[in-house]
């Protein structure tokens, strides 16, 4: 009995056993899968959140970026608008100066055709009324008819003399403004160019020294001190700055003076109008000549030469006596432009008195061709006087019988 109802004790305790065992297995699971979910729904909350934040920063980043962007865009553009105004004022302002040189121009060339015509008529006026009056003497044929029409025809000749001295000294006076009006133009223009010259030389080389040479100052418009990077002089480079329409060959004899006395080394022409014979920058008689547009590369390697140069002079201080002292004299550029001032001024000399032969020539040539039209003139006129005069004698020959003969044939 006691073992029987031990078994079924067993068997009831063995099953109770299995049943709350499967019953704690069941709430585990169900406790896992609810823990499960929760962390999962956790882990997606998460992820959810660290979507969310990465996309707020990633918005502030973009807004702060934008932000940086819009303002150093809009500090450009307030930049470039503020050099377009400039610009377009100085553009304003030299489109308002040429229209008012033009004006003048025009007004000068209205006046100048109005003084020609009021001459002209006033020549024709004095032809009419001298041959009314020539008209009358011969019809009323007095004894005195010859001492007056000589008056007369005198009287003419210092009218028309007064006449065409009027006429050039307007014309004179016309071309005389005009001069002046392109001058004052032409000078502004060089001024303007002069101060970009500076500017640009002052900001692509910051460490030498750009001085300017005042107006009115006998000289180069600029002067450039280079300097290397302990701050010692190495040499000078003077600028002439020229915004005319022709090119002079005189700017170049001007310069070379003004290097020799300015002991610099390099001599440069910014022009905007070149040499027939150059297309592009180069070295003409010595001055190197070049556009705005070139001059900031050909400074450069002019710069780059003359530092050269000094550290070859400076390596070899000291290492010479008077031999060598001598014929470093004679090799240096001091001594090779003093010479070659000496053969352009004798080659000056020479070429100044050709020219002034030259001159006088083409001067005496002139006044021939001149005294050719004043006698043909005069013989127009005595034939006209002689076949409204008739058989009386009228003596309007301008020279005498023994005079011709230093005519030219």
């Amino acid at each position: 009995m006691e073992e029987a109802v031990s078994e079924e004790y067993k068997k009831e305790l063995r099953e109770q056993m299995i049943d709350f065992t499967k019953k704690k297995e069941d709430e585990y699971q169900l406790k896992l899968g609810e823990v499960s979910r929760q962390l999962q729904v956790q882990q997606e909350q998460f992820d959810r959140k660290l979507a969310d934040e990465k996309k707020i920063l990633q918005q502030s980043l973009e807004e702060n970026l934008r932000k940086a962007i819009g303002s150093d865009f809009e500090n450009q553009i307030q930049l470039l608008e503020q050099s377009n105004k400039v610009s377009e004022e100085k553009l304003k302002t030299a489109r308002q100066k040429e229209l008012e040189f033009l004006q003048k121009e025009q007004a000068l060339i209205n006046k100048e055709a109005e003084l020609e015509l009021s001459v002209q008529r006033k020549l024709q006026q004095e032809r009419t009324r001298l041959s009314e009056e020539i008209r009358l003497v011969e019809e009323q044929k007095v004894a005195s008819r010859e001492t007056e029409h000589q008056l007369r025809h005198r009287e003419l000749e210092k009218q028309l003399e007064d006449q065409k001295k009027l006429a050039e000294d307007a014309k004179k006076l016309a071309e005389e403004m005009r001069r002046k009006a392109e001058q004052g133009s032409m000078q502004l223009q060089g001024e303007v160019q002069e101060l970009a010259l500076e500017e640009l030389l002052k900001t692509t080389f910051p460490f030498d020294e750009i001085m300017e040479v005042g107006k009115g100052v006998r000289g180069a418009d600029c002067i450039q001190v280079v300097r290397n990077h302990l701050g010692q002089d190495c040499g000078k480079i003077i600028y002439e700055s020229k915004r005319t329409r022709d090119f002079s060959q005189d700017w170049i004899e001007k310069l070379k003076a003004d290097l020799r006395s300015q002991g610099a080394q390099v001599a440069v022409i910014v022009t905007q109008s070149m040499p027939k014979d150059m297309e592009r920058f180069g070295e003409k008689n010595g001055v190197w000549i070049c556009s705005f547009a070139e001059v900031k590369a050909l400074a450069h390697v002019l710069r780059d030469g003359i530092m050269k140069i000094f550290q070859a002079a400076k390596s070899q201080e000291n290492k010479g006596d008077k031999m060598h002292l001598l014929y470093d004299y004679l090799t240096s550029g001091e001594f090779a432009e003093q010479w070659k001032a000496i053969r352009e001024g004798f080659v000056s000399m020479k070429l100044s008195i050709q020219r002034e032969r030259d001159a006088m020539e083409k001067l005496w040539k002139a006044r021939e061709k001149q005294l050719e039209k004043v006698l043909l003139n005069a013989a127009h006129i005595k034939g006209s006087v002689e076949g409204i005069a008739g058989q009386d004698s009228i003596n309007l020959n301008l020279l005498d019988e023994g005079d011709e003969s230093y005519l030219p044939e």
